[in-house]
Parts: structure tokens; sequence; C-alpha cells
């Protein structure tokens, strides 16, 4: 008669203690994850639009010899004015699948960046700012003179301007980077229109519900892409953005150390002696005694986490220790009862 009841207790115990292992192992998975760093802001995917320095929605129009690093496209219109004298580093794409297909990524880009929270409010006026990364929400946006985008040494870093209806620049007016800002991550989501004025010189990649245009002699180092307007362009250069990749300093640290220490110290000490003294008696040292060698093997394992072993090592004792305790508590509830 008393099998079942102590098979309900062994269950209940295994149980708990199966409960209290896992509740400990996820808590050592959150002491070694560190879940509470906070990420940066990531990129806007452009998708193919990112092959385009100008995409339109109903037509592009040039006069004089404006030069696009990228490709040109037009969708659903299927003209581009202009072309000469107008060059086109790339391909041209008007009305057909390839531009509809970029048309349709700038839409999914344009709705990411205009949807991207948190965002900090800004005045309409820009010149004379200095602004770190991160995203900007603003009315109807101007700037006159120097805009200044510090990246605080990070060249991944994001600045993503959401602009509810029109930016406009002044004649001669600049962005400018610092510390190592990327153009290719700068974005300018824009509500309805931007133009760019006479001799600016802009950065970044201009995402316009309507349309765009450059007067004469503007820069741009990004790309110029219209929803459902057109892009008028005047003697203009678009250059596609570089993007800054923070390779530098890591591949110049670890290649140097690693190679000149190790490669010179161990040839010289085990190439002169155990040509002599081992040769003659092979077998006795190295087999007799393997402890010494392998009793290095425990420190390897440590290299790559030996914080994570006293942690896990503590956990699993509180994880036993609470199993056996509350084994034992039920046995005597149980004795007691009968």
């Amino acid at each position: 008669m008393t099998v079942n009841p102590l098979r309900r207790l062994r269950r209940a115990a295994l149980s708990a203690l199966a409960a209290t292992t896992a509740c400990a192992a996820a808590v050592a998975v959150l002491i070694v994850s560190g879940t509470g760093a906070s990420a940066a802001e990531a990129p806007v995917n452009l998708g193919t639009a990112a092959n385009f320095s100008v995409l339109a929605g109903s037509t592009v129009t040039n006069t004089g010899p404006s030069f696009l690093g990228q490709s040109l496209g037009v969708s659903p219109g299927n003209t581009a004015p202009g072309f000469p004298p107008g060059i086109v580093g790339g391909e041209t794409h008007l009305g057909d699948a390839v531009a509809l297909q970029a048309k349709n990524d700038l839409t999914t880009a344009y709705n990411d960046a205009a949807g991207r929270t948190p965002f900090t409010s800004l005045p309409a006026e820009l010149g004379g700012t200095t602004l770190t990364p991160g995203v900007y929400r603003i009315g109807a946006a101007q700037l006159t003179g120097q805009l200044i985008l510090n990246s605080q040494g990070d060249p991944a870093a994001v600045f993503i301007f959401q602009i509810d209806s029109t930016l406009t620049t002044a004649s001669n007016s600049s962005v400018v980077f610092i510390n190592g800002s990327s153009p290719c991550n700068v974005y300018w989501q824009v509500g309805s229109s931007a133009t760019i004025g006479t001799g600016t010189r802009f950065m970044g990649n201009i995402l316009a519900q309507a349309s765009i245009t450059m007067t004469t002699g503007a820069t741009l180092q990004g790309r110029a892409l219209a929803e459902t307007g057109a892009v008028t362009l005047d003697t203009n250069t678009i250059t596609e953005p570089v993007c800054l990749q923070p390779t530098g300093t890591p591949t110049g640290t670890p290649t140097s150390t690693p190679t000149s220490t190790p490669t010179g110290q161990p040839t010289g000490t085990p190439t002169g002696q155990p040509t002599g003294t081992p040769t003659g008696q092979p077998t006795g040292r190295p087999t007799g005694r393997p402890t010494h060698t392998h009793s290095e093997l425990p420190v390897t394992g440590g290299s790559g986490g030996g914080g994570l072993v006293p942690v896990l090592t503590g956990v699993g004792s509180i994880a036993v220790a609470t199993g056996a305790a509350l084994l034992m508590l039920l046995y005597r509830r149980r004795m007691s009862g009968s």
C-alpha cells in the first residue's frame, strides 16, 4: 500500500528538483549573455534602391553635364530627358522591372525610417548645429550654413532625420562629418519634397515622398530617391556614399604580436634537446608520466570562459542542495502524516 505514495513523493521531488535546476540554468544564461546592453540604431535597408544615384516616380529631368556615380531609374514613369549631356555611371532603367523593384524597396525603406523610435525633436534650422548618432524629428527642415554630424568614433553610426514636410537648404550650405561618420548611414526621410540649394554640399540618402530638386552646382554624396514625383537636376554631381568599416585597429594589433613571439621561442628549445635525449629513451619518460602534460588541459578550456566556471558550479551546487532539502522535507511530512 505504500508503493503509490512513495512514487508520488519521488515524482514530486524530482519535478521540484528539475524546476530548480532549470531556474538556475536560466539565471546562468542571463549572467553570461549580459542582456542589459543597449543596441545601437540599425541602418535602414534600402534593398535594390541602394544601386541608384537617382530614382523617381514620374520622371528625371537634367540640365547641363550632371554626373551620376550609380544607376538612374524611373517607375512607373519611363522618361529621363537630359541624358546626355548628363552622364550615368551605372545603368539606366526606365519603367522596367528593375526600376519597379527598386521603387518597392524604396517604399519599404521610407516606412522603416519614418517609423523609428525613440526620436529627439529638433527646431527647423539645422545650421550651426552639431549632432551625435540617433533619430531626429523635425517639422519642416531648413539648413543654412553648416551642419556637423559627429559619430563619436563609430564609423557605423546611424543618423535618421524624420522630416514631416519639406527639406530646404540655402545656397552654399553643407553637411560635414567628424570622428569617422559615414554618409551611407545618414537618412533624410522627407514627408513631401526636398530642395538642395545652389552650391550646397549635401550628404546622405534623401528619401522623399514626392519630389527632389537639386539646383545649379549642388553636390550630393548619397542618393536622391523620390517615391511619387520627379527628380530635377542642373549641373549636379551625385556620388555613391562611402561606407567606412571599423577594421583598422582590430586587424593591426592581433596580427603583429602573436606572430613574432610564438615563432621565435618554441622552435629553439624543442629542436635542440628532444633529438639527443628523447631518442635514446623514447618510451620511458613520455609514456610513463603523461599526467604533467595533460594537466594543462583545464587551463585551455578555461581560457574561453574561465569566469563562467565558478558561476555554473555555484549554480549547480545550489540546485542540488535545494532539491535534496526539498526531498527530505517531503519525506518527513510523509512520515509524520502516516
